[in-house]
Parts: structure tokens; sequence; C-alpha cells
């Protein structure tokens, strides 16, 4: 039963905070690997978890809601399969805010792919640090 809570996307996980998404924007820097983009932010460690993320789809791309909450779901599941890859790999806080760029439909193979490679570029990067 362990195994699975590795897997789980909480509530407390849920990048929610109008602060954040402003300083997101504001001073946030950005890995890409197609279809995504990736903009995050160290935050202070005041928070309950390490890392707090968040899914966005262009309405301007997909009218339909329907899509758009189609894409969302899928992004989110590959989010939350993948995010290990960070969670062991990152001491300090961060917000993340992932956007797909595509202009169709994604197959959800695409997206488990692209968020694999996304998330080991975030790696890297605050390896870096």
């Amino acid at each position: 039963m362990e195994d699975n809570a590795n897997f789980t996307y909480s509530r407390a996980e849920k990048l929610k905070s109008k602060k954040l998404f402003e300083k997101l924007f504001a001073e946030g820097k950005s890995v890409m690997h197609y279809p995504l983009r990736m903009v995050y932010v160290q935050t202070d460690a005041t928070q309950d978890v390490a890392i707090k993320a968040g899914v966005t789809v262009s309405k301007r791309k997909f009218k339909s809601a329907v899509k758009r909450n189609r894409i969302k779901r899928v992004l989110r599941e590959a989010y939350r399969l993948n995010k290990a890859i960070v969670f062991n790999n990152s001491q300090a806080n961060y917000a993340l805010l992932i956007m797909y760029l595509g202009k169709e439909m994604p197959a959800s193979a695409q997206v488990h792919k692209a968020m694999v490679q996304l998330l080991g570029k975030f790696k890297d990067k605050i390896a870096e640090r």
C-alpha cells in the first residue's frame, strides 16, 4: 500500500495560490520539451510540501472545455506518475506550472514521454544550482 502513496497528487501539492502564480510569471524560469513547457520558481521553506504543481491548457487553441479538461487530466496523470524524478532530487521548495503548447489533441503516451523528458531537464537545471 505504501508504494501507491508515492503516486498521489494530493490537494496540498496543487498550485492554487494567487501570490505564487504572480511570482511564477514575474520571476519564473522556464524549461521546455515540446509539447510541454514548465515555468518554475523557488519558493520559501514554509510550505507543507516541497513542490506545488499546476497544469494549464490554452483556451485560444482549444475552445472546447471538454478537450481542455481531457488534456489537463492527462497532464496531471503524467505528472503524478513521474514526479518522483524531481521529488527524490530536490532539497528546495518549488512552484511549477506545466503548460500544454500543442495544437492537436495529444496521445496519452506522447504526454507521458514528454513529461519524463521535461522533469529530467528540470532536475538537471536545479542540480546546477
